[in-house]
């Protein structure tokens, strides 16, 4: 059943995959003359990037090198081409459609139409590029979103929790060494008492993060009350297990579906990813099972990977409930679907006496590109008042 899925699943993304590409392969060799000896360049050029992202993903796990790491860049740089290329190229035909009843172009691009096409072929590519470049840039610095909640109830001569929160680090290939170590400074510079990490830290293959030694950058990470983390899609999508264990070796305290009582009076519930049994095959427990056997009377801190179903965590009492997964789409305009699908895509919600804080992530996903949000990393100051 398992194999089955994922077989049709992979089927369906390529066969999505190819025939966007074979769209923009088509409408970019329309525009290059067909004498031009640059149409041969185009035509190798152009399937041999497109299939890097393919090659990458089977490559990355079963042969990681060098080489598997640079096509995993391309790759992943492609993916975001792509889907401004095809933004791009949908608007122009748009256009293109409405002049055919309504015309409106002016006479000019007519007067040589070849040159034209070669002419909107530059100057999309150009655009696409700089926006591209740009989103780049913007994934490679990160802010810090500071927040103040209180919550009605007494923490034993504490009056105020200092805690670090961080989900969809995506460690592997592309988020590596410079960025772990910006993500642990960071954090650090922020003297927590509490640091919690809300699923996906590391990416689905856990061969990169192992070969680049990863993990001891999480090991340097300081908190009076410890380091805690849950699992998210990504860690099943590499196999749960493992990823698991080396996050256990390397300081995160893992909450499986479990809820554990610490210092300095409180309780952290961490559930499992909505998504394990379509990986494991294996049910995650009910919230109200987990917490079943917790003083609701003192704070009640949840994390959830992905945001949906926030009644629950109102009516079972948590204070306060900590998200990621969503990136809030994190290439424009995938934030419009993360909003239809998502109560709260990004940013905080109250509901009832229960805060809820879902964070577009830390790191990327695909393409290390971020175009219509930051990344971030979440500093909340718990306010605690009977």
């Amino acid at each position: 059943m398992k194999a089955t899925f994922f077989l049709i699943f992979f089927s369906i993304v390529l066969t999505v995959y190819g025939l966007v590409n074979t769209y923009i392969f088509v409408r970019g060799l329309q525009a290059i003359p067909l004498a031009s000896p640059v149409r041969a360049w185009y035509i190798v050029g152009f399937w041999s990037i497109a299939a890097t992202f393919v090659l990458a993903r089977i490559l990355e796990r079963a042969y990681p090198c060098g080489f598997t790491e640079v096509i995993t860049w391309i790759g992943s740089f492609w993916l975001a081409f792509m889907l401004y290329f095809i933004l791009a190229l949908v608007m122009i035909d748009l256009a293109r459609l409405i002049n055919h009843f309504i015309p409106f172009f002016p006479e000019f691009f007519y007067a040589d139409y070849q040159k034209t096409k070669m002419v909107a072929l530059i100057t999309v590519t150009g655009l696409v590029t700089m926006v591209v470049a740009g989103g780049f840039i913007n994934a490679r610095i990160p802010k810090i979103r500071e927040m103040d909640i209180t919550v009605r109830k007494a923490l034993p001569g504490i009056r105020e929790l200092k805690v670090v929160m961080a989900s969809d680090i995506h460690l592997g290939t592309i988020i590596a060494k410079r960025k772990a170590n910006r993500l642990v400074e960071t954090i650090n510079g922020l003297d927590p008492d509490l640091v919690l990490f809300a699923g996906d830290v590391v990416d689905e293959d856990l061969a990169p993060v192992i070969r680049r030694d990863l993990g001891t950058n999480l090991t340097r990470i300081r908190a009076k009350y410890g380091v805690y983390a849950i699992t998210g899609n990504h860690e099943y999508i590499g196999g749960a297990e493992a990823a698991v264990q080396y996050l256990w070796d390397h300081g995160l305290t893992m909450l499986r579906d479990t809820a554990v009582y610490i210092e300095p009076g409180l309780y952290l519930v961490g559930r499992e990813d909505r998504d394990r049994p379509r990986f494991s095959g294996k049910e995650r427990k009910e919230l109200a099972e987990i917490m079943s056997g917790i003083d609701r009377t003192k704070p009640v801190i949840l994390l959830d990977h992905q945001p949906f179903h926030l009644e629950q965590a109102e009516e079972q009492g948590a204070d306060l409930q900590l998200s990621g997964h969503t990136h809030h789409g994190q290439l424009w305009p995938f934030n419009y679907i993360t909003l239809a699908m998502y109560e709260v895509s990004s940013g905080y919600k109250k509901k009832g006496n229960t805060h809820v804080y879902v964070s577009p992530g830390f790191g990327t996903w695909g393409p290390p590109v971020r175009i219509g949000n930051r990344p971030e990393i979440v500093l909340i100051r718990i306010h605690f008042t009977p």
